[in-house]
């Protein structure tokens, strides 16, 4: 399988402060990676160098084979973007909006109600972007990144700041973009939204990535108790050692009927990300 993101040794600084120290990271076509970090880790500063908008001080950085310092208009082509900084144009509604980036790319304005549609908007097309909430402006940005159909679409927390119902719905948009073949560039501070979503995550802190892998196998890796933790039907809580004699214990209590939940005491990413930078991800 061919590489979407190819990062060697990237180094990129804002006058004497470095904000990325010689990362290195690999994205296979059709997986989504995320990237978790704090505030100020470098996460959007990463994203600008993959989508040529900054051109870093140092290294190896190749999209689909193209080294992001020489970009062509046929290499935005396969890029959809959605960030903050990415403002909408208030006064003109939801198809408009579209309608503009489409022009601009020379590109019919057919596709746009069915885009519309699949992001939950087509009932609020003649609204102006000024009057959506925060939760319809997010999927609006959505709609405008994958519009062009992209290959790699760059999400820099795309669900911050919503209510459950919302979040939800973006993340069930991010993994029909997956299944249609799509690479998703994913940065958060969520980790629920990271283990929900991703095949594959970087911890980044202060321009450095602490750690890499799949979320279950981070979380694992980290599993220092090795315990089991019941509950039985008493309300009684017993944690047992992961060993021979925990397996007859639990037998036990299952065939006497009394386990209600099992649990393994593996930690999450935010519990790993604390152990490594002795600092949360928000």
């Amino acid at each position: 399988m061919a590489h979407a993101i190819f990062v060697k040794d990237l180094e990129h600084s804002f006058g004497a402060k470095k904000v990325l120290k010689k990362i290195s990271l690999e994205a296979e076509e059709g997986e989504i990676i995320g990237m978790l970090g704090p505030s100020g880790a470098g996460k959007t500063t990463l994203i600008n160098i993959l989508t040529g908008q900054l051109v870093p001080g140092g290294g190896t950085c190749q999209v689909f084979g193209k080294d992001c310092r020489h970009y062509e208009s046929k290499d935005y082509e396969k890029l959809g973007i959605m960030m903050d900084s990415f403002g909408l144009y208030e006064r003109m509604s939801c198809f408009d909006n579209l309608k503009f980036y489409q022009m601009l790319d020379g590109k019919s304005v057919d596709e746009i109600d069915g885009v519309l549609a699949q992001v939950g908007l087509m009932e609020s097309k003649k609204t102006l972007a000024s009057n959506l909430s925060k939760g319809m402006r997010n999927r609006l940005a959505f709609a405008r990144t994958i519009l062009r159909n992209p290959k790699l679409l760059f999400l820099d927390e795309p669900t911050s700041g919503l209510d459950p119902m919302t979040t939800e719905a973006i993340h069930e948009m991010i993994l029909a973009q997956k299944k249609k073949g799509a690479t998703v560039f994913l940065t958060t501070h969520n980790m629920y939204e990271a283990q929900k979503l991703c095949d594959h995550i970087v911890l980044l802190n202060e321009g450095e990535i602490v750690e890499s892998g799949r979320p279950e196998d981070i979380c694992r890796r980290y599993n220092h108790q090795k315990k089991i933790r019941l509950h039985l039907a008493n309300g009684e809580d017993v944690e047992l050692q992961q060993e021979a004699q925990a397996g007859e214990k639990i037998a036990e209590y299952l065939a006497e009927g009394v386990l209600e939940t099992i649990h393994s005491t593996e930690p999450n990413l935010e519990t790993v990300f604390m152990e490594l930078t002795g600092k949360g991800l928000k």
